[in-house]
């Protein structure tokens, strides 16, 4: 590792098949049984899945019905948001014990950066331990850890002994652990990139190491950078306690599919009023516009329109998502809808509470 780059002591937690797990925990009569968490309809969606459905090769994003191929015995259960936010701020409490740098990814991990923490420790291994087993005792839930130099390494360990397990990179470790991995392991590496990767020979971190930084950029465009610098152990994204909300959206996915722009008009309304209904809940609005088209054959498509002025208004939104809908020709049958909102006011009102503490700065 070179001497210039900060050396920061980051935890990765990850609950273990969280959705699945808490289905468990609430109902004792479904432990050790394989169980999903959805997805049970005709065209129901797996949204996470226990291990031991998980051994049947059942995963989230996959269709109840290839699940039930996969796994006959397989039990579907309904998803409870609202007690999976009850324990993950359960979880979080048990966190900020610890450190106030934590950086949630969403319901069931976080980031938290203990290079100097509440408890005083040296050691991110044995605070990761100490989390892991109160977690365990408070909410009766198992998480895995991973522990390294910066968040990229972090995440990967994290999913390295799971469930249950944690794995410590250090420093001097970062590299030749990146080498070792398949390239599948990368976060940020999806299966399409991982599968061209794979065309060109890149199987390892050993084998993307050895490629130029414009070979990369050549290849993988602006993700060409991120890879050259990741792969070396190089990732100085801080953990960040407030993360700025970028977009926000909402969708549907219809039982029988749509072949007419008429008949989507009514599953548009919904979808506009969900969007309108939660930028007024988070005081925000945006001005830009996506319509998201998943298509019967599983192709998707999006379609955008930046408007000149901020807006949260229900008429609006569906307006110009009628409009989206309208702008072309669909390609074939649909079987979900999806409205989101972006360049959101969040990070304009960021920039400008940063520019008045700077003025303030000045003065002083």
């Amino acid at each position: 590792m070179s001497n210039h780059l900060p050396i920061r002591k980051i935890i990765h937690v990850d609950m273990d098949a969280f959705y699945a797990s808490v289905a468990q925990m609430d109902k004792p009569e479904l432990k050790g049984k394989a169980i999903a968490v959805g997805g049970s309809g005709k065209r129901g969606v797996i949204s996470a899945a226990s291990y031991e459905a998980r051994k049947f090769g059942v995963k989230s994003a996959m269709s109840g019905k290839l699940a039930i191929k996969l796994c006959p015995h397989l039990i579907f259960v309904k998803p409870d948001f609202k007690r999976y936010r009850e324990l993950s701020t359960k979880i979080k409490t048990i966190f900020f014990d610890y450190t106030d740098l934590v950086e949630p990814l969403s319901l069931d991990e976080a980031y938290l950066d203990v290079t100097t923490n509440k408890k005083n420790n040296p050691s991110a291994s044995l605070i990761a331990q100490e989390i892991r087993t109160r977690i365990f005792n408070e909410v009766g839930l198992t998480a895995s850890a991973g522990i390294s130099i910066n968040k990229f390494v972090a995440k990967i360990a994290s999913d390295y002994n799971k469930p249950n397990g944690q794995k410590l990179v250090k420093p001097e470790e970062v590299v030749s652990f990146l080498e070792t991995l398949d390239i599948r392991k990368f976060y940020g590496v999806g299966k399409v990139t991982a599968e061209k990767m794979y065309q060109k020979g890149i199987f390892t971190g050993k084998d993307l190491k050895e490629k130029t930084i414009e070979y990369l950029n050549t290849n993988f465009g602006k993700s060409g950078q991120f890879y050259y610098q990741v792969v070396r152990g190089i990732h100085l994204s801080e953990v960040k306690p407030n993360r700025i909300r970028k977009s926000l959206a909402a969708e549907r996915t219809f039982s029988e599919n749509l072949s007419s722009e008429i008949f989507m008009l009514d599953k548009l309304e919904q979808i506009a009023n969900e969007v309108s209904n939660r930028l007024t809940k988070n005081k925000i609005a945006g001005k830009t516009i996506t319509l998201k088209i998943k298509y019967s054959d599983f192709t998707q498509q999006t379609r955008s329109k930046t408007l000149p002025y901020f807006i949260s208004d229900k008429n609006i939104i569906l307006d110009t998502a009628k409009g989206l809908l309208y702008q072309e020709k669909l390609n074939n049958s649909v079987r979900l809808l999806g409205i989101s909102i972006s360049s959101l006011n969040t990070i304009f009102y960021t920039k400008k509470a940063i520019s008045k503490q700077l003025k303030i700065g000045f003065k002083g």
